[in-house]
């Protein structure tokens, strides 16, 4: 599952976009660690933005629901959260990791979480959604995203990515969206 934001506008954003996409899919059928994937990734978008300034921030995450894990790196984008309702808690999938496309000499770390247990929200997205303002001026927020997530947990991962795109555009109301809204919700069983 991955996760990504761009530094440009317009088509050069959405090709810079599509070339990380490209290398993703190329390198994840090879052999290697998710930071070996995000480390050969990140060389070869360096070779094609050194000279540009512009760059990709990008949260990547593999999940495995046999061994109850998630892997993840953290290249310059925001923290991964996951809520445990049993216990009522927000974790942020931290970890170290510059944005990509700047070095391409930088070394990722993949950051590991085990135990996960069934009913536990994940969730990834771009800032976007809590930049988003309304006809005020107000920011929708990291803490309406939270409960907003806290009040539908039980609900499946489709519904509570739903709900959050449909409040997230009431609140905004007739205004243009300013940033993109990328997000992803998954449910463990």
């Amino acid at each position: 599952m991955v996760v990504g934001d761009v530094s440009g506008h317009g088509i050069s954003a959405a090709m810079l976009m599509a070339s990380v996409r490209a290398f993703l899919r190329c390198r994840v059928t090879q052999p290697g660690t998710t930071e070996q994937i995000i480390n050969d990734v990140n060389r070869l978008l360096t070779k094609d933005v050194s000279d540009s300034g512009e760059f990709v921030t990008l949260f990547y995450m593999e999940i495995n629901h046999i061994k109850k894990e998630i892997k993840w790196v953290r290249a310059g984008h925001d923290p991964a959260w996951i809520y445990n309702p049993s216990d009522n808690v927000f974790e942020e999938l931290r970890g170290k990791g510059m944005l990509m496309g700047a070095d391409g000499d930088i070394n990722f770390e993949q950051n590991v979480l085990t135990g996960l247990t069934s009913g536990q929200v994940l969730f990834i997205g771009t800032d976007g959604i809590w930049e988003t303002h309304n006809s005020t001026g107000e920011m929708f927020g990291k803490q309406r995203l939270m409960e907003l997530i806290r009040e539908n947990s039980q609900s499946t991962a489709e519904t509570i990515l739903e709900i959050i795109l449909e409040k997230l555009n009431n609140f905004k109301g007739d205004l243009k969206q300013e940033d993109d809204v990328t997000l992803v919700v998954v449910k463990v069983e």
